[in-house]
């Protein structure tokens, strides 16, 4: 629009400027006069225009008619569409020259000052809407870049014979402006030309496109070295344009400093409200915005007002800046949501951001940002920060007014007013002017940033009411829908603040100042239920992510510069985090480390900004993105809890108001959530932050924040959660992400992180992100290109990765243990994540040498191995305990007569019951089901077998599975039915073959054999039942079925010389039995704590469920315990002296004396 909106200058007045109306361009080159509307074009010379033959002027029409589109200009945004339907007049260069008529003869120099004065008043008219000679007609003409438009006439002096000149436009546009808003003249304007501002801007834009072409018309002619006498008239009108770009910019800025200056700067609108419209209109009004240059930005209307005012005053920027942005904050105070002015379908037409509609105001805002002196002005306005925290405003209290008594009420309803004043007084306590709800409500940027998509706001909720009975396609259309307003504002939102940021040092200092701020007041948002009189509302911590997410964005995609960049040190400056990340005090930030000790060297890098950009959005990460995501996974079981409760009720779900709301809130919530390319920005980002400590010294790691850790593991985890923001992965490249946490399990760092908590959570990340899911598994999708590794063929990371080969095996079984910390169901759902992953690793090659290695580590793997027998043990137990009691209510509630027969107290007391028995057996079996299988395939090793046949280990793995036998086969689990029992991970039959197989694993090892002689489980009816049913359900084939048979018999033979040792041993003192069970001790040892002794397998084993003495509750430990080489020495005494009394008395000791 801008090359050709004005390219008419001389065509508007019926010639080229070279003196006449033939179309002579000056070189000689005949080419028609553009047509043009008759009362501007067509008067200028009436007796030549009455005098042209009608072939002549039917060749005009007909080259004007065919005009291509491309050569047109386009109307102005507020011409109606008659009006721009209007063909523009051509480019005279463009079209082929119609027959040549026969040459006039040349113009008198009467005649010529005639037409020059007449193209002047003609051009005057075109940029300012201004008739100035008493014989032109007022009203609209088509007449270049305002076709359409109309004129003003004004009453002015006589402009003598030259007409308008350079030195008559200050007089031209006085006039003009002297107008009285309430003038008939200005009717026929439209609406945004009555106004002072919008009408100066757009005669500057006007200006600005005329002077173009003029130049672009002499450069023609010189091109064609053709210059003439137009060149003169044509170095003149360039002179006016001037003049009037000047003009205008100079009357604005003395009318918005002085606004009585004139009434149409101060009626029907302020000046300031005035600008501030024009700003919030620049976007749709294109070139014809105030912020557009012709010739650049720094040609706009908009810079030069800003220029011109700075070289009048600098206080007078900051005023009328000032002005402008407070005008449009009072106007965001009236608004919402992103859908405020567009409603459903604001997605679709967001990037017009008409009328009041915030995307609008954040647009006038980033408008008014575009020169930097205007977007520093707008930073050092008062209330542009919150007070600060050692100020006494910051404990100033706002307190909403109570509700007044209506006029003309009753002493009985002023009465009732008041009583609802009282019961209301505790919702409107208020909030503190350094809070959350402060920094949203008077804060420029809090008002911006509090506009999105409150999941509870009724306009964002009512699109999703009786979302149960609609389909999720029609539900993601309509969350599709407000995405799309979200994307569109907040782009505009990022606009803003890079203007901010990038206006100079004290600015950026102020912006950043606010963030900082931003994230202190909003310490308490990561509470279970935050209190909204001090924090701000989820919607705006998103929006905040989202502005540092886009500041991190130019380093985040570049490692190297990150690498570079990155300086932990800004955590450990308190001048520099200005507390947020607090070390002490009752905000206090938890470190990876206990009690780190402080950096010896002062922090001062180069580049501050980098640093501060990176911790202060790892920061509003914690504060934004994780509670979000927290609430929405509570959301998501209460839905399944309501939906389950309905059910048993017997009622529809679809049909119940109250699941129908909380489906609806989950929509509503995830409209803003579940945005890819937001959540694509959140995983690069923790990406980022994982590099970040992959390469950190190790002398700074204890010094970083706890929660930068924890964040990684929450973010990722959630993102794999629901198939379409598992999609917001797609070409993430994660391997810092992969490599950090397998470095923080190493046993290097176990002791760096310290809250087994997050290291199960490291776990989760491998298990949910990294593991490649087989076909049995019920795990979402992740994409391929985040579990494989791009830089080493495509292969997993699990298996290509040089640090998960070496550590990750044993950090597995190490974290297996350490997860015993961790809350009950929380342990089962970890370890069942451990056991798949190490299930996955033992069955590859790759990770073969480090398993092998795990058998050299004794003191780890005993820990190890006893969790899992452990684990086996209470869940099976349990497991086939609640099994029974979940069948039971199933077969009752699908007998109708006898559930109704029962009152609605007992079926709400049953039914509570059966849904915590559920929810425990499918917590349970999947862990079950990991361990079982564990213990048979890591027992195929000989060096690991080897581990679990030591003393203080082999009685124990004996008891725990003949306890899980007898639970399996005793107790009837294999006829065990339950209604869905795939749903629970109930598979009998598969624990059974992977139990048989450990017995299997075990039968030719001759110290198994024999704790199996010892044990009190020991059934042999109960073993060779198992056979029976192993081999009538083909659980195992082959040598490991004879092997499992064969047991029964070695028991029976080791039992004999078991016998005999007991006997032999019956009447021993009461000095060498052990104290704990009453057996006879074989290795004593004493434990310094309570001056008792034990045998050392009998306190090995208690140790690994309990780190205390069983006498006195005492901390203990191994290496605490100590030998007892005399009290062993008597004990051995005692039996050489009975094996030889029953040597004499021919009994014999038997073979069984070597157990």
């Amino acid at each position: 629009g801008e090359s050709n909106a004005g390219s008419n200058v001389g065509a508007g007045a019926g010639g080229d400027g070279d003196g006449d109306d033939d179309g002579d361009d000056g070189d000689g080159d005949k080419k028609p006069p553009a047509a043009d509307d008759k009362s501007d074009a067509m008067d200028v010379d009436s007796a030549d225009d009455s005098a042209k033959k009608p072939a002549a002027a039917a060749a005009e029409a007909a080259a004007a008619a065919t005009t291509p589109a491309k050569h047109q200009a386009a109307p102005p945004a507020d011409v109606s569409a008659a009006a721009a339907s209007k063909p523009s007049p051509m480019d005279v260069d463009d079209v082929e020259a119609p027959p040549k008529k026969a040459k006039k003869s040349p113009d008198t120099p009467e005649e010529a000052a005639r037409k020059f004065r007449r193209k002047k008043e003609l051009l005057l008219r075109r940029t300012l809407l201004v008739s100035v000679s008493a014989d032109a007609p007022s009203g609209g003409g088509g007449f270049g870049a305002s076709a359409g438009a109309a004129a003003v006439p004004l009453d002015l002096d006589d402009l003598g014979d030259s007409g308008v000149t350079v030195q008559s436009i200050a007089e031209i546009l006085a006039t003009r402006l002297s107008l009285s808003p309430g003038d008939s003249r200005l009717e026929a304007l439209p609406p945004v030309e009555r106004g002072l501002v919008g009408y100066l801007g757009r005669s500057h834009a006007r200006a600005g496109r005329e002077i173009k072409d003029v130049r672009a018309r002499r450069e023609r002619r010189r091109a064609k070295k053709s210059a003439s006498a137009a060149d003169a008239q044509d170095d003149e009108l360039e002179k006016i344009l001037e003049e009037v770009r000047s003009q205008v910019v100079s009357y604005a800025a003395s009318s918005l400093m002085e606004p009585d200056l004139f009434e149409l700067g101060a009626r029907p609108r302020p000046g300031a409200a005035q600008l501030a419209d024009a700003l919030r209109g620049s976007a749709a009004a294109g070139t014809d915005g105030i912020t557009f240059g012709v010739f650049g930005k720094d040609s706009s209307f908009y810079y030069r007002l800003c220029e011109e005012l700075l070289s009048i005053d600098a206080d007078a920027l900051e005023r009328v800046i000032g002005g402008a942005g407070e005008h449009m904050s009072k106007m965001l105070e009236k608004c919402s949501t992103v859908l405020d002015g567009g409603g459903a379908d604001a997605g679709l037409s967001a990037s017009s951001g008409g009328g009041d509609s915030p995307l609008a105001l954040v647009q006038g805002l980033a408008a008014l940002c575009s020169h930097k002196k205007a977007a520093a002005a707008l930073t050092a306005r008062p209330g542009f920060l919150l007070p600060p925290a050692d100020a006494p405003q910051a404990q100033e209290r706002i307190t909403p007014p109570a509700p007044r008594v209506p006029p003309g009420s009753d002493p009985r309803q002023a009465q009732l007013y008041r009583m609802m004043a009282a019961m209301t007084a505790q919702s409107r306590r208020g909030y503190l002017k350094r809070s959350g709800p402060a920094l949203e409500k008077h804060t420029l940027l809090g008002l911006v940033l509090r506009i999105g998509l409150p999941h509870d706001h009724p306009d964002v909720t009512e699109p999703f009411r009786g979302a149960g009975n609609r389909s999720l396609r029609d539900a993601e259309k309509g969350m599709e829908g407000m995405r799309s307003a979200l994307r569109v504002y907040r782009t505009t939102v990022d606009g803003l603040v890079r203007g901010l940021i990038t206006s100079g040092a004290e600015a950026r200092g102020r912006v950043m100042q606010w963030f900082t701020d931003a994230l202190l007041v909003n310490v308490g948002a990561t509470a279970l239920r935050p209190d909204r009189t001090k924090v701000s509302g989820q919607h705006t911590l998103l929006n905040v992510l989202s502005v540092l997410l886009k500041l991190c964005e130019p380093f985040a995609s570049d490692p190297k510069k990150a690498a570079k960049l990155l300086l932990p040190g800004f955590v450990s400056s308190p001048g520099d985090h200005k507390g947020i990340y607090a070390s002490e005090g009752d905000d206090a930030i938890p470190r990876l480390g206990e009690n780190p000790s402080a950096p010896t060297a002062p922090y001062n890098p180069k580049n501050k900004f980098v640093p501060q950009c990176f911790f202060l959005c790892a920061r509003a990460l914690h504060l934004g993105l994780v509670p979000s995501a927290h609430y929405h996974r509570g959301l998501s079981r209460q839905i399944n809890h309501e939906a389950w409760q309905i059910r048993q009720r017997g009622g529809n779900e679809r049909s119940d108001p109250q699941f129908n709301h909380l489906i609806g809130a989950q929509f509503a919530l995830e409209s803003s959530l579940f945005v890819p390319e937001f959540l694509g920005e959140a995983v690069r980002f923790v990406d980022l932050t994982g590099g970040f400590l992959l390469r950190m010294d190790d002398e700074w790691l204890p010094r970083m924040p706890e929660h930068l850790v924890d964040d990684l593991c929450d973010v990722l985890t959630f993102v794999t959660r629901h198939p379409s923001t598992a999609r917001a992965m797609r070409g993430i490249d994660l391997g810092d992400a992969f490599r950090v946490v397998v470095k923080l399990l190493s046993p290097k760092y176990a002791h760096t992180v310290r809250n087994y908590n997050l290291r199960a959570k490291l776990g989760d990340v491998l298990y949910f992100i990294y593991l490649p899911p087989s076909k049995d598994e019920r795990r979402p999708t992740v994409p391929d290109s985040v579990i494989n590794d791009p830089h080493n063929g495509g292969r997993p990371y699990l298996l290509s990765d040089s640090s998960a080969r070496e550590t990750l095996a044993p950090s597995l079984l190490l974290l297996y243990g350490e997860v015993e910390q961790t809350g009950y169901y929380d342990r089962m759902k970890y370890r069942a994540h451990i056991a798949a992953l190490l299930r996955y690793l033992w069955e590859s090659r790759e990770h073969k040498d480090a398993f092998r290695k795990i058998a050299h580590d004794k003191e780890s793997f005993v820990t190890f191995a006893n969790g899992i027998m452990n684990e086996t043990n209470s869940l099976v137990a349990s497991v086939m305990e609640k099994l029974p009691e979940i069948r039971r209510v199933q077969v009752q509630m699908a007998n109708p007569a006898e559930w109704a027969a029962l009152s609605e107290e007992q079926r709400e007391t049953i039914s509570s019951r059966h849904e915590e028995n559920e929810e425990v057996v499918r917590g349970e079996l999947p862990l079950c089901n990991e361990t079982l299988g564990m213990l048979g395939w890591l027992n195929t090793d000989r060096d690991i077998r080897a581990l679990f046949l030591l003393e203080e280990m082999c009685p124990r793995l004996v008891n725990m599975l003949f306890h899980v036998l007898l639970k399996l086969v005793g107790s009837k689990g294999l006829e065990l039915k339950v209604d869905n029992p795939a749903s629970y991970n109930f598979r009998p039959k598969d624990m059974l073959r992977d139990l048989c197989a450990v017995f299997a694993n075990f039968s030719s090892a001759d110290e198994f054999v024999l704790e199996c002689a010892k044990s009190g489980y020991y059934n042999a009816e109960l073993v060779r039942k198992s056979v029976r049913t192993c081999r009538k359900l083909h659980l195992l084939e082959g040598q490991a079925m004879d092997e499992f048979a064969s047991l029964t018999d070695r028991v029976a033979e080791a039992s004999r010389g078991v016998e005999d040792f007991d006997a032999l041993t019956s009447d021993a003192p009461d000095e060498f039995m052990d104290p704990l069970m009453c057996t006879f001790m074989r290795d004593p040892v004493y434990l310094p704590t309570s001056d008792n002794h034990v045998d050392r397998s009998t306190i090995t084993q208690h140790l690994l469920n309990d780190p205390h003495d069983p006498f006195n509750r005492k901390d203990l430990t191994m290496d605490l315990v100590r030998e007892a080489p005399e009290l062993k020495g008597r004990i051995e005494g005692w039996l050489d002296e009975k094996r030889k009394a029953r040597a004499l008395a021919g009994e014999g000791d038997g073979e069984g004396e070597s157990g």
